[in-house]
């Protein structure tokens, strides 16, 4: 990704940073499970010193934060100034004091060699600008031993909760083809291809986990439909362009192919994500 279309990127997660903090708590029970998975794989426990790469409105760090109790600590970053802006308030709301934050990108980590015990990401993977760069900088930075951890959607037809509104808007707007390494919640929904570039940064045992899970919450369509177009930069966008009976005809379609999911207030989208993980070549504290 050149500057260009980085900064393009970055401007968009600004644009919709306020709708992530808008949404936090429903966004944190509704991915729970993901950082739940997180957390287990990357054998993340008390006293632990974790990175949190791309922490978004503060997720997985501020679970984790709990997790590792006062003798560990958790570094979350974020490229885009008001998710950090967002994750530092909640943070302060919750009076954590074994958190920090970092305004920068996964591809130049402001921290020295083997800093971390652990390093997670939970959905950020997919929008690095650089991912083998990023991937290498994330293992330099973790401790010889230590294990990285990322979590990435599966196939947009396993995620209804997005396939179900995109769907729709892509029958009135027309979007160009596809880079498959470009930027997109989808970029590493193929099995094996970010196991494979985190292979290739350097990482040992890497694993790759399908995780099929639920995302639930409280809620009617009319909200979901408004979580999801203010949510996403590209379907603000999309939802510009259309016409009022065309944007009546989209919410009809999104409606009729989400209400299997929705059944007396409460919603349920079966939904699929990848774990992969990896650890750092060389003994570790507990191997000597």
């Amino acid at each position: 990704m050149n500057r260009e279309e980085q900064n393009k990127t970055l401007e968009a997660w600004q644009n919709s940073a306020r709708y992530w903090e808008k949404y936090r708590v429903l966004i944190a029970q509704m991915f729970a499970p993901l950082t739940t998975s997180l957390v287990e794989e990357a054998r993340i426990g008390v006293g632990d010193k974790v990175l949190d790469i791309g922490g978004g409105s503060g997720e997985p760090s501020l679970t984790i934060a709990d997790i590792v109790g006062p003798t560990g600590s958790v570094t979350f970053t974020d490229p885009v100034a008001g998710m950090v802006e967002t994750a530092l308030a909640e943070a302060g709301r919750r009076a954590l004091t074994n958190i920090q934050f970092k305004q920068c990108s996964a591809d130049d980590l402001p921290f020295a060699d083997s800093t971390f015990d652990v390093a997670v990401g939970r959905l950020s993977a997919m929008f690095f600008a650089d991912p083998l760069t990023a991937l290498r900088e994330v293992l330099r930075v973790v401790r010889n031993g230590g294990y990285v951890s990322f979590v990435v959607w599966g196939p947009e037809e396993s995620n209804p909760f997005f396939s179900a509104v995109n769907d729709a808007v892509d029958r009135f707007v027309p979007s160009p083809p596809e880079d498959p390494d470009a930027p997109d919640a989808f970029r590493f929904a193929v099995p094996g291809k970010l196991a494979g570039l985190l292979e290739n940064a350097g990482a040992d045992n890497v694993v790759e986990h399908r995780l099929n899970f639920q995302i639930e919450a409280a809620m009617s369509f009319e909200q979901f439909w408004q979580l999801r177009t203010e949510m996403s930069e590209s379907l603000r966008k999309a939802m510009a362009s259309l016409t009022s009976a065309e944007l009546a005809a989209v919410k009809q379609a999104a409606d009729d192919a989400a209400e299997p999911y929705f059944t007396g207030g409460q919603m349920s989208f079966a939904a699929q994500a990848l774990v992969v993980t990896g650890r750092k070549p060389g003994a570790s504290r507990s191997d000597v």
